[in-house]
């Protein structure tokens, strides 16, 4: 069976089959019937997913085509329908799946292989521990003692650019985008001829441990490569803050952001070759966020 399977189509489905193999068969199946049923189900929305149709749950909308655009036009649960005064039973469980996919991603972390892989070592903030970075984000702005001990022995300093990795709220959104992001980043920038220092990963991210690492390394232009908070439509989705001579005290308004880099918003390819593209008019300008012009 395919990997990516709606669970509510193939659950309504799987309900489907088990409905008629209990009429035909009684009020009870066996293991393998059930099994049976299952895999049927799965075959026929394999079937079904090779069409692009938007689907409706509502059984007799007024404007159908209408209904189908708005469908297609986001990934926001509309057309669910109802069962009386609540929601369908599917749509509660594609609900409590995604909200686990959310929670998982937050308290997920990044495989040491994909770290291996892009020759990463790794930094930690203050942050301590999931509980504190969630109730305390002035700590994941912060590195660690140890941690600038290590980047200022292990990288080069006042670099053009400076890559940084971090897990952020999704250690989900690293291990399903880095490797896309990465080799298309470095590939843009060498395109527009410019040079990079040694990218590390940071555990216990921020956005604004940007800051500290500018006054560590001191870079021309750096790109932070970090896990979105988690929503409901997506638990994968990266963003990518840039900015010009990232420095202790900056606004949020001096940095330059791509963000829901993920395979149903920015495809994560896409994305790596336009944050070169962007690092580049940086330099150029000396600008970034608000004074940047792109």
């Amino acid at each position: 069976m395919r990997e990516e399977i709606q669970l509510e189509t193939l659950l309504e489905k799987v309900m489907a089959e088990l409905e008629k193999k209990l009429g035909r068969e009684g009020t009870s199946l066996s293991k393998e019937q059930a099994t049976e049923a299952v895999i049927h189900a799965a075959n026929m929305h394999a079937e079904d997913e090779k069409t692009d149709e938007p689907r409706s749950l509502i059984p007799s909308p007024k404007w159908q085509e209408g209904l189908a655009e708005l469908i297609a036009s986001t990934p926001a649960r509309i057309g669910v329908w109802r069962a009386g005064t609540r929601p369908m039973t599917k749509t509660m469980l594609q609900l409590r799946r995604d909200h686990a996919a959310a929670v998982d991603a937050v308290y997920g972390e990044v495989s040491d292989a994909l770290l291996r892989e892009f020759d990463l070592f790794t930094v930690e903030t203050r942050f301590e521990n999931t509980e504190i970075y969630l109730k305390r984000p002035d700590l994941g702005r912060i590195i660690t003692e140890q941690g600038v001990k290590t980047i200022k022995e292990k990288c080069k300093p006042k670099p053009q650019v400076q890559i940084v990795v971090s897990d952020g709220l999704s250690a989900n959104a690293i291990e399903a985008n880095l490797r896309d992001v990465f080799p298309a980043l470095l590939d843009s920038l060498r395109s527009y001829g410019l040079s990079w220092g040694t990218p590390f990963f940071i555990k216990g991210g921020r956005v604004a441990c940007m800051d500290h690492i500018g006054e560590i390394l001191q870079p021309e232009v750096m790109v932070l490569l970090i896990g979105e908070r988690p929503g409901l439509v997506s638990a994968n989705s990266m963003s990518a803050y840039m900015c010009y001579r990232p420095r202790k005290g900056m606004v949020e308004s001096e940095r330059t952001v791509i963000s829901n880099i993920h395979k149903g918003g920015t495809p994560p390819i896409e994305a790596g070759a336009h944050i070169g593209t962007i690092l580049s008019k940086m330099l150029e300008q000396k600008a970034s966020g608000v004074h940047l012009i792109i």
